[in-house]
């Protein structure tokens, strides 16, 4: 076996710009930056809802690796097939990279929700090693019986940007960088924003609209019916270049979410300098802190409407919290440390 040689797994095209998908290109792309040689196999984009056909073609992929090789699965595929990676436990060294569990997504009837955590739960036995990308899913796997020594903390990485440069008057521009799904919370923020006194904002949602057209239909609706589409754009996905200009525009960075893993977005705001509005859910309250801005429970619009209302009226608390967040920025770990602590992970599963 080739030293310092990882197959990665991926569901879809691994240049998808969702938080996963992000994480595993750039972990990928770390770890060839410190010698790794990584190979990339991309399976349907179907998961976790393969179909028959599916599923034999990732039996395919998985079998066609050789023997012995370290795996990293993501876990939007690993939990999703539990079979084919039970046969391939005793040949393979399996690792999942779990974002978030399957059963855990918001927005799932009662039937599905049951279904993924039979099967996640069946797969996540056959792992030698169980990476999480967010402290919060340690505590969530409890439930699946993965022991604490068999789980790594890999969480994502942040690179340095420059300082957004924001309005440059007296409007507010506030930033959401999330894809139109019902875990984000758009809704909520939408709602929130609706009631705030001051109409001296505008906000910009960059994000993908394709993933749920039902949500990305029904906040559209709701911006029409509050009377906001003077005030409230939905720009779609952009590519880096453009997610980047966004974030310079910006003098606030905003996030309604039910459930974050991590918060990559919020670190990306934080590492531009810029103040966040946001929710108690994922990592995002070690993030921001007492010092970059003002976090509300999850699905609270009433306690959202409140904190933007003080942070878009209030420039010097916005100022405040804009010096916290450059004193946060220089604290983020970077994709490099991500590969540090996911090279160790893979020797490990290599000396076990």
């Amino acid at each position: 076996m080739t030293p310092n040689h990882v197959s990665l797994i991926v569901p879809g095209s691994i240049d998808t710009r969702t938080g996963g998908s992000i994480y595993d290109r750039r972990i990928a792309l770390a770890l060839r930056a410190r010698g790794w040689s990584v190979d990339i196999e991309e399976l349907d984009d179907s998961f976790p809802h393969p179909t028959p056909a599916v599923l034999g073609d990732a039996a395919r992929v998985l079998a066609a690796i050789p023997e012995g090789r370290s795996v990293l699965v993501d876990g939007l595929a690993f939990g999703a097939m539990p079979v084919q990676v039970e046969r391939e436990a005793t040949r393979l060294r399996l690792i999942a990279v779990v974002h978030l569990p399957l059963a855990d997504e918001v927005g799932l009837d009662r039937e599905t929700a049951a279904r993924f955590d039979t099967s996640e739960r069946r797969a996540l036995a056959a792992a030698s090693l169980v990476v999480v990308t967010g402290s919060p899913t340690i505590a969530a796997l409890e439930r699946y019986s993965v022991t604490r020594d068999r789980i790594a903390l890999v969480e994502p990485g942040t690179d340095r940007a420059p300082i957004a440069r924001g309005s440059g008057g007296a409007l507010v521009n506030l930033v959401c960088v999330a894809t139109l799904n019902p875990g984000k919370g758009h809704d909520v923020l939408i709602r929130a924003l609706a009631s705030v006194p001051s109409r001296d904002w505008r906000l910009v949602c960059v994000g993908s609209r394709r993933r749920d057209p039902p949500t990305a239909d029904r906040v559209g609706a709701m911006i029409c019916a509050e009377k906001l589409q003077d005030r409230v754009e939905l720009v779609g996905e952009l590519d880096e270049a453009g997610v980047a200009a966004a974030y310079d525009r910006a003098n606030l960075f905003v996030l309604a979410s039910f459930r974050e893993t991590y918060g990559m977005a919020v670190a990306e705001a934080l590492a531009r300098g810029l103040p966040v509005v946001g929710t108690t859910t994922g990592a995002i309250p070690d993030l921001v802190g007492d010092e970059a801005g003002l976090l509300v429970p999850p699905g609270d619009d009433v306690a959202l409407a409140a904190a933007l209302s003080r942070a878009i009226g209030d420039a010097e608390l916005r100022a405040r919290f804009a010096a916290g967040a450059r004193r946060v920025r220089d604290r983020l770990p970077t994709w490099d440390d991500a590969a540090e602590k996911m090279a160790t992970v893979l020797e490990l599963a290599e000396d076990g």
